[in-house]
């Protein structure tokens, strides 16, 4: 078990979900913290619920790469050291492929990668330099999965599975004392569901149907529940960590039904129903 006690962690995506939760959760474990969310509310809330628990908190969006640099080299300056960052800030759009414009297919594909990869460049030589370190990638069920309306926010968590698997390889060989851990989270309560722009179904639907409603009953997880189980991942060293036991279905059955497995997945799903698909 590694401790978490007076590690400089990195947490974007802060201001609420599972972002705040795994700040609230590493400092009460004794974690310095560094957070970051563009939601200037929800992300002083998030500080507000930390109280004393050592941390700072900058607003700005994480496609900024000037700005998430300026970031985590404040918190190398304040802390005197960066241990691990977690690239947890995301988000999505429902839309078919050919009615999901370039612009949004673009803004999912910087926010939900570009910005992990520019995370991971700049915090990973803190990391290296550290005695013990944790670069930690939030992907999702949707990076194991393709899924009807969902092909940016699949691209973008497929890429983020490749680009944490690759690192795992290097780093076990050049920097054992470096965990490399993609986290693939199933249905989480958190508000991207609810916040994910709708452009249009696959039957062509111009309304959202309620479907962050939808998905909000269907969502077994709480972000608490996600947070707990990332963090005990960091501690135990482990390069994948699945959350909820619909992450863990999915897991099993794509890999042993790599080409039905969504007959397979089926009614658990949705069924027929696509049209309601929206984002982990």
């Amino acid at each position: 078990m590694h401790d978490l006690s007076g590690r400089v962690i990195a947490v974007t995506g802060a201001g609420s979900g599972i972002g705040r939760a795994l700040a609230i959760n590493l400092a009460k474990r004794g974690a310095k913290l560094a957070l970051a969310d563009k939601d200037e509310a929800g992300l002083f809330e998030t500080a507000r619920l930390l109280g004393n628990y050592p941390h700072f908190a900058e607003s700005f969006d994480v496609t900024d790469h000037g700005k998430l640099k300026s970031w985590v080299d404040r918190a190398v300056s304040e802390y005197g050291g960066l241990n691990g960052i977690i690239n947890n800030a995301g988000l999505s759009v429902v839309a078919p492929f050919a009615d999901c414009p370039e612009e949004d297919f673009s803004r999912v594909m910087a926010v939900n990668f570009d910005a992990v990869v520019a995370g991971c460049r700049l915090a990973l030589p803190h990391v290296r330099a550290s005695d013990k370190g944790w670069i930690v990638n939030i992907s999702s069920v949707f990076g194991m999965m393709g899924y009807p309306t969902q092909s940016a926010y699949n691209a973008s968590k497929y890429a983020v599975r490749g680009l944490t698997e690759a690192m795992h390889l290097e780093l076990g060989q050049t920097d054992p004392h470096v965990t490399v851990i993609r986290v693939h989270p199933g249905g989480i309560k958190t508000n991207v569901a609810k916040n994910a722009k709708f452009i249009r179904g696959l039957d062509g639907s111009t309304m959202a149907l309620d479907s962050g409603e939808e998905f909000e009953k269907a969502a077994k997880t709480t972000p608490e529940q996600a947070a707990e189980t990332i963090v005990r991942g960091m501690e135990r060293g482990q390069h994948r960590v699945l959350i909820g036991p619909d992450a863990k279905l999915i897991d099993w059955l794509t890999r042993l039904f790599p080409v039905g497995y969504y007959k397979v997945i089926g009614n658990f799903l949705g069924g027929g129903n696509r049209k309601r698909a929206t984002a982990n």
